[in-house]
């Protein structure tokens, strides 16, 4: 599970905010401790012993990697989960463990994308993609963990595991995701956590 972010976009390290009793990462790991045999938490450098965690790295693919390290030779199938994310069901994680069971090298949640995509370059427009062949991808992620291990073995980075194992040739499935797993990015993504946490609280931050 990946929370070595320092929170630049949110103003603080967003994986330590509270929601409802407990904190983002907290809830974040206590899903993927009960859908798997064990968790590698990334976290930023000065907080691993705190956090009894893995240090982070300077991108999200050197934290990826870094919690890699810690995952026993023995595991065949890896999850790669942001703990920004704490409101995934145990459902979705079966998702991708299942698809990836079935035979794909990985496997990423996606929802429909409703707004009109332009691609841009220099401030002019390119193109308009066809919205029904694009989906919004989410985490967690499951992957074979030798595709895993591969794609990260060149040292690549990407915002999204899954475009490296693309990279090397792996196949990727998409499986269905849930609107209501939103990532925490900005302060009104979590006063939207604690309306979904705590409705009676109104979400205040």
């Amino acid at each position: 599970m990946v929370g070595g972010g320092t929170g630049q976009r949110f103003g603080t390290p967003k994986q330590y905010e509270q929601l409802g009793d407990r904190r983002v990462i907290d809830i974040s790991r206590a899903v993927a401790e009960q859908v798997s045999d064990g968790v590698v938490v990334v976290v930023p450098a000065d907080d691993a012993d705190s956090e009894h965690g893995v240090p982070g790295g300077a991108t999200r693919s050197d934290s990826v990697r870094a919690g890699l390290a810690k995952v026993p030779a023995s595991a065949s199938i890896i999850c790669v989960h942001d703990a920004a994310r704490p409101l995934a069901s145990e459902t979705l994680y079966e998702r991708v463990v299942q698809a990836v069971i079935e035979g794909a090298d990985g496997a990423v949640p996606g929802v429909a994308v409703t707004d009109t995509i332009k691609v841009v370059a220099g401030g002019i427009v390119t193109s308009t993609p066809d919205r029904d062949t694009m989906v919004a991808v989410q985490t967690p992620q499951a992957f074979r963990a030798s595709a895993l291990r591969e794609a990260h073995s060149g040292g690549g980075g990407s915002t999204d595991d899954a475009a490296l194992v693309e990279d090397q040739g792996g196949t990727v499935m998409v499986v269905p995701g849930e609107e209501g797993n939103r990532k925490i990015t900005r302060p009104d993504d979590l006063v939207w956590a604690r309306q979904q946490i705590s409705p009676e609280t109104g979400g205040e931050l």
